[in-house]
């Protein structure tokens, strides 16, 4: 199994949503390295943090689940959506993403600056200036150590 971060902005799609819908395919990425790790890195059954970002209190706010295989976007095939892609083509799609599924909120969001204060957390790729990745992974004692922050 391996461990992951994944973004979302909390005004576009929050942990609250991702706990009511159960399932949701993590969709509109257009980042090569990002698609790039969800179709051949991920896997069922591969944990995810659930990150809040681009909000007042920036952090980790709950655990998803890798629940299908990686395939194609489908909304970069639909014109009408603001990550159409018209170069993209369904028998050679270029984006690529996996379904999540929700697991649990965690009991309190562990912050961007506790993290970044955590000592055995300096490494983490999410501490790292000029970071802009919405997908990245997370070593196994990283997650273990923000899971005993909780």
């Amino acid at each position: 199994m391996a461990y992951w971060l994944m973004k979302s902005e909390p005004d576009v799609y929050s942990i609250d949503d991702m706990q009511r819908d159960g399932r949701e395919m993590w969709d509109s990425i257009r980042n090569y390295q990002a698609r790039n790790m969800m179709r051949d890195d991920m896997r069922i059954g591969d944990e995810v943090f659930f990150y809040h970002s681009n909000c007042k209190e920036p952090g980790i706010v709950g655990i998803t689940r890798v629940c299908s295989e990686p395939y194609p976007d489908p909304v970069q095939f639909d014109e009408s959506s603001r990550y159409f892609d018209p170069k993209s083509k369904p028998q050679d799609p270029t984006w690529i993403l996996v379904d999540v599924e929700f697991v649990r909120k965690l009991s309190r969001t562990i912050t961007l600056t506790e993290i970044k204060a955590e000592k055995s957390l300096q490494d983490m790729i999410l501490t790292r200036r000029g970071n802009r990745l919405s997908i990245m992974p997370v070593l196994k004692k990283h997650w273990n150590k923000i899971l005993r922050m909780e």
